[in-house]
């Protein structure tokens, strides 16, 4: 039997990119990916990480500076993102759903450097990367892609463009130096006030999140991973770096249908598998193959509350498999999980804090709440992140210090530790087990997605087809909430009705991606309901449509 956390190859890795070596030093013949039935083994991802690295070292790329990553899950994906790390730069995923737009706003307010994406990719990119004055260099990543920006039409003048086998001829050569305390990504992540920010988070963030997860969910050596969350999101990154901290393998799926899902869990044998409700509820309905789940060891949610009747038809399919109920927020990467044992006595709990984290309810005082009453999921420990970037005043908002009240006794307060404010409702019952209530501010969590409504009502309103929106949530069982909008037609709109909303629906699809989309239109013929400071009144749609109680 493989022995968990065997730290043999020297002291424990510090750094990101020390993962992925420590696990090629350990296990170097096993496989790490596999891709599309192709499979990669430690020595040789970590040969390409290295080359990755040395050759944007040689590019110049600068400690610190930010490299992103636009690409579907792929072996490029995953060298790239360790590399980054081992030439001293900062990964900043991009979810590869983003429309050109949104993908231009990560670039700007990173401030990236290097892209590393595709050629179909890079060409619906074209447009907007005049208007990053940071970027300097692509990576178009494609074996078979053209070998020069002329092959681009309007390629930006002054802009590099680099081949993936171009940047990998460069020997092999070991990483940066580095600290634990430096930052290794950004993830962006839906803000509720609009665009989406970025939080930081540094390598100790990341290796201790990878340990406390992949203790709790006993991942082995001999487990087999199946990543169907984008790597662009904490907890899809999360099965890349869960996984290498014991030589597990990873596959990597970019599913079509969700019966894809089931086809590759029983190709591959696949023994841990982490998803997002919506995801489990369209699993929920197929008949699931004996050979899905003869391997499967436990199936884990993340995103969003898994409805009971989802829960008991998964463990109907999957008997042999245990359920881990869990809970997290991109700012502390994962709080609180349910243990296995402890689902069938509370399946509505989201569990108590992980190992090496604290977890808190706590009145706006910073008092700790009583049995069952309602208060804020407050979060301390090493997989609490920096903050936000280039963003001071939401990051003195949202990570603030922890109560001096509650520190352990004979601790010392002269410098309190901060912490994260979730701004997420909870209540703790008697055994210390916590359970969800609601949002203290007003973003919408659909198909395992947080999405801003402010950013949803921005894009509405640039259509000119619009004076006022609301964009507001709407429950649903399958998505958890739905995306509404209320809106008043512009002057320049009311000449031809769009009562049925297809311009407007159009016009999202251009520039949002398919889980930003408003399921529900309701068109007005009068200004919008405003709240008592002037502003438009979102509590007034969402208490009409049983969102806000």
């Amino acid at each position: 039997m493989p022995t968990d956390f065997d730290f043999k190859a020297g002291v424990p890795p510090v750094l990101l990119h020390e993962l992925l070596a420590r696990a090629a030093a350990c296990w170097p013949e096993r496989t790490a990916v596999t891709m599309d039935g192709h499979h990669f083994l430690y020595a040789d991802v970590q040969s390409q990480t290295q080359r990755c690295a040395t050759g944007l070292r040689a590019q110049g790329l600068a400690p610190g500076a930010r490299v992103a990553v636009f690409l579907e899950k792929r072996l490029e994906t995953v060298v790239a993102s360790f590399a980054i790390s081992a030439a001293g730069g900062v990964l900043v995923p991009v979810n590869p759903l983003l429309k050109p737009g949104q993908v231009a706003h990560i670039l700007q307010d990173a401030g990236v450097s290097v892209l590393f994406t595709s050629a179909a990719r890079l060409a619906s990119l074209v447009p907007i990367l005049a208007d990053c004055p940071c970027l300097q260099r692509v990576v178009v990543c494609d074996t078979t892609a053209p070998s020069t920006r002329e092959s681009v039409s309007a390629f930006p003048d002054g802009l590099a463009w680099h081949t993936w086998p171009d940047l990998l001829t460069s020997p092999a050569a070991h990483g940066m130096a580095g600290l634990e305390s430096d930052v290794a990504v950004i993830f962006y992540t839906s803000g509720s006030t609009g665009r989406p920010k970025g939080v930081v988070l540094t390598h100790r963030n990341l290796l201790a999140g990878a340990t406390s997860v992949a203790s709790y969910l006993h991942h082995r050596c001999d487990d087999t991973l199946l990543a169907v969350l984008p790597l662009s999101f904490d907890a899809g990154f999360s099965q890349l770096t869960t996984g290498f901290v014991v030589g597990a393998r990873v596959v990597l799926l970019n599913y079509l249908l969700p019966r894809d899902v089931l086809r590759t869990m029983a190709r591959e044998r696949v023994t841990c598998l982490t998803a997002v409700p919506p995801l489990y509820m369209q699993l929920a309905v197929l008949n699931w193959p004996v050979e899905a789940t003869r391997y499967l060891r436990y199936w884990a949610n993340t995103g969003g509350r898994m409805p009971a009747a989802t829960l008991q038809r998964l463990r109907q399919c999957a008997p042999g498999a245990q359920a881990y109920l869990m809970y997290g927020l991109t700012e502390a990467f994962r709080s609180t999980y349910l243990p296995p044992e402890e689902v069938e006595r509370r399946p509505d709990s989201i569990g108590r804090a992980i190992p090496n984290a604290e977890v808190r309810v706590l009145r706006e005082d910073g008092t700790e709440c009583a049995v069952d009453e309602p208060g804020e999921l407050v979060h301390r420990g090493p997989l609490v992140a920096l903050g936000y970037w280039n963003r001071p005043e939401e990051t003195v908002r949202r990570f603030k210090p922890w109560p001096a009240a509650l520190l352990p006794a004979g601790g010392h307060s002269a410098v309190l530790e901060r912490a994260v404010y979730s701004g997420d409702t909870v209540r703790r019952d008697a055994e210390g087990f916590l359970y969800f209530v609601g949002r203290r501010d007003e973003m919408i969590k659909t198909s395992g997605y947080r999405v801003s409504p402010t950013e949803v009502e921005e894009v509405l309103y640039a259509s000119g087809l619009v004076a006022e929106v609301v964009v507001y949530a709407i429950p649903d069982d399958a998505l958890g909430s739905a995306i509404g909008a209320v809106l008043w037609a512009s002057s320049a709109a009311c000449g031809h009705a769009d009562k049925d909303g297809a311009d407007v629906l159009a016009h999202c699809r251009q520039h949002l991606p398919a889980f930003m989309w408003p399921q529900v239109l309701h068109w007005v013929d009068q200004p919008l309901p405003r709240s008592p400071n002037g502003k438009l009144d979102r509590q007034h749609w969402g208490r009409e449509h049983g969102s806000i109680q």
